[in-house]
């Protein structure tokens, strides 16, 4: 069978937390529950990385404001390890070039990588902290019984994959006027603080 499948829905869970997608398959891997999993994510340190990084991120993750500054850090991180995570699949199974999965991966990666910001940022609109912490354990959730199940049913996992990406996207639009208005408030704010800074700041005496 085509790795494609897996290759797809790894490079979509990476983009909403890729350390829990490595500490998964390391796991999985490690504990023979699947041999589909590249030796290269069994490593020992990585799975010691991949472990401290991802406790960091369920911290920062469910923390407002916090969580949209990681996301920002991560644009780059996140598509990166979907397609690294997704080139070590195809080596490994030897059905499809890696530099074409590396690619598949590391761009659906990078889609819902922003479909997650942008939700983020619509959550943070909202003033108590108490929907951060819900949407990110259901993320959380959500990666870890979608890679589990996509080990044993690729396709079917891809299927959920696609639908759940196509209906952040459409959410993210509908919500982008809450985002706009949102990210013009803090731009507005940051003004106000700089303004302020440079009204308060003393002059020293000429002459």
């Amino acid at each position: 069978m085509s790795v494609l499948p897996l290759v797809f829905t790894s490079g979509w869970a990476s983009g909403i937390n890729a350390y829990a997608v490595v500490l998964l398959f390391g796991v999985l891997g490690v504990t023979g529950v699947s041999d589909e999993v590249p030796a290269a994510l069994q490593r020992p340190d990585v799975l010691i990385v991949a472990g401290v990084l991802f406790l960091c991120e369920a911290v920062a993750d469910k923390v407002p404001y916090v969580d949209s500054v990681w996301d920002a850090v991560h644009t780059v991180i996140r598509p990166v390890a979907g397609g690294v995570v997704a080139a070590l699949l195809a080596g490994h199974q030897g059905s499809l070039p890696e530099l074409a999965a590396g690619a598949v991966g590391g761009s659906t990666a990078l889609l819902s990588h922003l479909v997650k910001a942008g939700m983020r940022i619509a959550v943070n609109t909202s003033p108590e902290p108490a929907s951060n912490i819900v949407v990110s354990v259901l993320e959380d959730l959500g990666v870890a019984g979608i890679i589990a199940f996509a080990v044993f049913h690729p396709v079917a996992a891809a299927v959920i994959a696609g639908v759940l990406l196509a209906a952040g996207i459409t959410l993210v639009i509908v919500l982008w006027s809450r985002i706009r208005r949102y990210l013009r408030r803090r731009r507005a704010r940051r003004a106000e603080k700089r303004s302020a800074a440079v009204g308060g700041a003393t002059v020293p005496p000429t002459g």
